[in-house]
């Protein structure tokens, strides 16, 4: 058995084991903290011993042990706190046969509500819901926020004791915190899913791993709560999109734009789910964001070639957007397709005003994108300027890489 294997095997088991040690003891820090040492014992021991029959059922036994030692040695505890601790961990060597086999839906929908708490900032939401639900270590989780294991360890260990300042639980949240806490579970798995599909730094263009968790999180999100219809559009957005990932990269991991891809290596499979999950989400109520970007996500699919792509329907399901949840990146989006459907000038009048925002002066893409308006329009020594811009501002290698290529391009077009 590879090490491969081994950590699908416990990163989707992670929440699980979790979630029953959280039912014992309410303290999501030292659970989790138990569940760690659990994954690192089976890190060194499955790929010599193999798997065992009942994965989780050994990874509860394992981090229950952890967490009893963890609390028996911690003398300062109230004395009430110790025989609560002691109780619940009693039969630590063996679990009942509903820990070991959990409920997958509830143990993963209540960890997201529980990390996506309204007293954690989004970047604690995003940190915490990595570690506890997604089963990644401290230095996976500060490698993906390019910052020191020790920074993101002390952002972990703030957010864990904010928890227990605000008295959160590993319980049913009050109906009337379900839509705020709900929207932000969505978020963070959005943010998930994008960091994976397009890496914000590094030589990697695409991390897998990332693309799989968010749109396997977001699967257990959707079956527990198949009515909300957002979810179901997030699960549909990310199938969609994440189907391209096949003719994102050449051979040699440079990126291919959107207009060259080869469509024929599209995920046929994922286009199939993501359109079904569309149609049943759009007629089923209310639209919101994510449903209108699995919509555009929806066109692009349907077309057989860049050239068929409906951009006028593009164009008009971003103002749609725009008109519900504006931001930089929507008027950037929509930027593009109002120039695929009206001509460069109008897509650089619609992006003209991000360019006298202060906030995005530093932003990478849209400079890109304005490079590429300007290429359309037939102006390349202002898309040379752009395109250098851009690759100056991204910290993505594989993106400073391609916008590079493009800039030289243009320029020994215009030295000729």
């Amino acid at each position: 058995m590879t090490v491969e294997v081994a950590q699908h095997v416990w990163r989707v088991q992670a929440s699980h084991v979790l979630a029953a040690l959280l039912r014992r003891s309410g303290d999501l820090g030292a659970c989790e903290d138990a569940v760690q040492e659990a994954l690192l014992a089976a890190a060194t021991q499955w790929p010599a011993d193999g798997i065992p029959d009942n994965p989780r059922g050994w990874l509860v036994r394992v981090a229950s042990r952890k967490l009893l030692d963890r609390q028996r040695s911690q003398a300062a505890r109230a004395r009430r706190e110790q025989e609560v601790a002691l109780q619940g961990c009693a039969d630590a060597h063996a679990p009942s046969a509903d820990e070991a086999r959990g409920d997958d839906q509830d143990d993963t929908v209540h960890l997201l509500l529980l990390c996506c708490h309204p007293g954690l900032s989004p970047v604690s939401q995003v940190a915490l819901t990595l570690r506890a639900v997604a089963g990644l270590t401290t230095a996976q989780v500060a490698a993906g926020f390019l910052v020191p294991e020790a920074t993101m360890a002390q952002r972990v260990s703030r957010a864990k004791a904010t928890l227990r300042r605000a008295g959160a639980r590993f319980e049913r949240v009050p109906a009337e915190e379900l839509p705020a806490r709900l929207h932000a579970v969505r978020h963070v798995l959005y943010l998930l899913f994008n960091e994976g599909y397009t890496c914000s730094s590094g030589h990697c263009a695409i991390d897998p791993n990332l693309t799989r968790e968010a749109i396997r999180l977001t699967e257990r999100l959707h079956r527990a709560i198949p009515e909300d219809g957002e979810s179901t559009g997030l699960l549909a957005l990310m199938l969609l999109t994440a189907a391209r990932t096949p003719a994102r990269l050449t051979t040699t991991g440079d990126l291919v734009p959107l207009a060259e891809q080869d469509r024929g290596r599209w995920d046929a499979d994922k286009i199939h789910r993501g359109t079904a999950l569309l149609e049943q989400t759009l007629v089923a109520g209310p639209v919101g964001p994510f449903q209108l970007q699995a919509a555009i996500a929806g066109v692009h699919a349907q077309a057989r070639t860049w050239a068929e792509t409906d951009w006028l329907e593009i164009c008009i399901l971003y103002r749609m957007l725009n008109r519900q949840a504006p931001s930089p990146t929507v008027t950037l989006n929509l930027a593009i397709a109002v120039g695929m459907a009206h001509g460069p000038s109008a897509g650089l009048g619609t992006l003209d005003p991000l360019l006298h925002d202060a906030s995005q002066q530093r932003n990478h893409r849209l400079h890109a994108a304005r490079a590429h308006l300007l290429e359309m329009a037939g102006d390349p020594r202002s898309a040379v300027a752009a395109y250098r811009e851009a690759a100056r501002l991204t910290h993505s290698i594989p993106e400073q890489r391609y916008l590079n290529q493009r800039l030289t391009s243009l320029d020994e077009e215009t030295d000729d």
